[in-house]
């Protein structure tokens, strides 16, 4: 029993006694307190004493064994012990399918929805990706990741009435979130409709908008954006879309692509997770640049957004 909890819990025997202790220990306390509080009442030993006391000791458990776990040196893994009970006891995940880990991905857009509409019905079964997981540009040649679909897009969040991303979410039957700017920046940042939507990852594909330094400690390394440019060259506050295409065909640039990262309180200059290059050729415009760019975010960013998924899947 002792290995099986050890393996469960992913600790090794010095936390495992300890964490046993807290829960004696707490368990012990609560029980006394509960007593003790009873005493207050003047109630007589009988069935409503009975049910204050299982009421009491219910709800007297969390407290007593966080408080013991401070001096054993255990109060994060009793942290997060009672935050998945009461996700449990709530019902908080019952939207997840039966015997499913099912990731739920909110993609935030401001335009045509391009991207965001082949990260949707992308599923392939086998996802070649050239690069180190989940972070870093260290080739490893063409590793191939098993990549079941582990994951849904089950929100659309938008900043544009009446952008296409909103009529491609329409087609495929997912809720969506028309954002104002006051609120998301000045305000809670939009974060209960993504808590009550259950919301484990945040894919930006063309959303122009800073993210809040709020939204981001809510979701550190949860949130992935796409650049068209090979960062950190052509990045920063303004530098999206045409411009950034202008810009790289300005400066004689004999190679362009594309850059997945995640989002940090800066623009364009979170931890690198992926890129993809392609040539410049001397009669390139900004406009034929740009096709060879989408032709790169179409093919890769759905891939590598399941295989970050699936990776983090068997963590």
């Amino acid at each position: 029993m002792f290995k099986k909890l050890k393996a469960h819990w992913k600790v090794n025997e010095i936390n495992l006694l300890l964490i046993i202790a807290t829960f004696a220990l707490g368990g012990s306390l609560c029980g006394y307190a509960g007593r003790k509080l009873l005493l207050f009442t003047n109630l007589e030993k009988g069935i409503t004493w009975i049910i204050l006391y299982l009421l009491l000791i219910t709800l007297l458990w969390p407290v007593c064994v966080l408080l013991i776990s401070i001096p054993l040196g255990q109060f994060a893994f009793f942290k997060r012990y009672i935050i998945k009970v009461w996700k449990k006891m709530s019902g908080e995940r019952n939207n997840k399918k039966s015997g499913e880990n099912m990731i739920r991905v909110a993609i935030f857009a401001s335009g045509a929805g391009s991207n965001a509409e082949k990260i949707i019905i992308s599923s392939p079964p086998l996802l070649p990706v050239r690069t180190a997981w989940p972070g870093g540009l260290k080739e490893k040649g063409e590793a191939e990741i098993e990549a079941k679909k582990n994951w849904n897009v089950v929100l659309i969040v938008c900043n544009k009435p009446g952008a296409g991303i909103l009529n491609i979410a329409a087609t495929h039957n997912i809720p969506t979130l028309l954002i104002e700017k006051g609120r998301f920046f000045n305000g809670d940042n939009y974060l209960p409709e993504l808590k009550k939507n259950n919301i484990d990852l945040i894919v930006l594909a063309g959303f122009l908008w800073k993210m809040p330094v709020p939204l981001i400690n809510a979701y550190p390394k949860k949130i992935i954006n796409i650049h068209p440019a090979l960062l950190p060259k052509y990045g920063g506050k303004g530098m999206y879309g045409t411009k950034v295409h202008e810009s790289v065909i300005a400066a004689k640039e004999k190679e362009s692509g594309i850059t997945i990262h995640y989002v940090d309180e800066l623009y364009d200059h979170g931890e690198i997770i992926f890129q993809a290059a392609c040539t410049i050729d001397e009669n390139d415009t900004a406009e034929s640049l740009a096709k060879k760019i989408h032709v790169l975010e179409h093919t890769h960013y759905p891939k590598v957004i399941a295989g970050l998924l699936q990776k983090q899947n068997h963590r």
